[in-house]
């Protein structure tokens, strides 16, 4: 198949850098992920690879060669559109077989990959239909399989399952995967959703604002978060980030979480990896604390090294239930707020106090200033 790289790429429109310095290496057969919010640049990023924008900066190759300056046509890639548009005057059937004409396979070669891509998507019943007989969902089913028969060097996705309902998203995102690893294609796949990204790739990488923010395989990225953004994006529900104290006294480091003025949240810092890092920090930097909520570990009786915390909320999600906890309130009266993920047969009622603690070894720590994460 095909490997992508992007080096040092910038994409301007007008004032606004959408790309800035982008590099990327994807390998060959890789499901790549590009994960950001909404305007990051994640589809500029792939219109730059199609050959539907041309950056200002930087190189694109496929394959080793560069390809900046051939056409869409010329570089073998399927653009998968997060809105599909279908020739409305052709059947599911025809737009579908109609990328493969040009290539001059058998009618009967043409048939078959239509049929087969029709029943992975589960849209073998809709072959005769029209477009203006499908709903949104079947279009954008058609539209990605449309794409998927070319059987391109690199597959480019852009959000392709956002518009399908909840049980369908799911069932897709394991076809999609399954298809990619059977035929083996390299496959550059944008999308906001997290969930998508740590479940379907073998990396991912963060973008916010045109800049990489981290690039890893999935576990990597929830487990050792770069920075502040990632962290607080990265996880359903993301990762508990609290402004801490840290105080040193008899050899012992204990941690206070910060904004309340009614109350102290102070545990000692038990794991030395934890207490070595934070031993090497500047004492006079600010810190965030992170922790993800499934570390979060709350009880109704007293238990070691925790503090007490009152009940805000109850979100019972059916596998799981999550609990919100108000750790006080600020100058200005607001919460300062922190989720534990507990079992869903876990009883918590609002208003009610229980005792806090956290997973030892889980415990993050970034710099308040510059966002990045403490080495630990």
């Amino acid at each position: 198949m095909a490997t992508v790289k992007l080096e040092n790429i910038t994409k301007r429109f007008g004032n606004l850098t959408a790309l800035d310095d982008i590099t990327l290496d994807i390998q060959d057969e890789e499901f790549f992920v590009l994960l950001g919010q909404t305007g990051a640049g994640k589809t500029t990023t792939l219109r730059c690879i199609a050959g539907l924008d041309k950056p200002e900066e930087g190189t694109i190759y496929l394959d080793g060669i560069s390809v900046n300056d051939k056409t869409p046509a010329e570089r073998d890639v399927a653009f998968v559109f997060q809105s599909h548009i279908l020739y409305p005057h052709l059947t599911v059937y025809e737009n579908m077989a109609f990328p493969l004409h040009p290539r001059k396979l058998s009618a009967e070669e043409i048939d078959r990959r239509v049929r087969d891509i029709a029943q992975m998507l589960h849209i073998e019943h809709l072959l005769m239909r029209t477009p203006n007989q499908l709903s949104g969902g079947e279009t954008q089913r058609v539209g990605l399989g449309r794409a998927m028969v070319r059987r391109p060097q690199v597959f480019l996705m852009d959000e392709p399952i956002s518009n399908l309902d909840a049980k369908l998203r799911t069932e897709m995102r394991a076809e999609i995967r399954w298809r990619q690893r059977d035929l083996g294609t390299t496959t550059f796949y944008v999308t906001h959703d997290q969930v998508e990204a740590m479940s379907m790739a073998d990396r991912i990488a963060i973008l916010e604002a045109g800049r990489i923010q981290q690039l890893g395989a999935p576990a990597d990225i929830y487990n050792h978060p770069a920075n502040l953004f990632v962290a607080g994006f990265v996880g359903n529900p993301s990762m508990n980030c609290i402004p801490t104290d840290i105080s040193r006294s008899d050899g012992e480091l204990r941690m206070t979480l910060a904004s309340s003025v009614d109350r102290e949240n102070s545990v000692m810092i038990q794991d030395a990896r934890v207490a070595e890092a934070l031993n090497h920090n500047d004492p006079n930097r600010d810190l965030v604390f992170g922790v993800h909520p499934e570390d979060v570990i709350v009880s109704h009786q007293s238990i070691s090294n925790a503090f007490q915390a009152e009940v805000y909320s109850v979100e019972p999600l059916g596998a799981e239930t999550i609990v919100e906890l108000t750790l006080g309130t600020d100058t200005a009266g607001a919460h300062t707020i922190l989720k534990a993920c507990t079992a869903p047969n876990f009883e918590a009622e609002i208003g009610q106090h229980l005792y806090v603690t956290f997973v030892a070894e889980r415990m993050h720590f970034f710099d308040k200033n510059s966002g990045e994460a403490l080495k630990i």
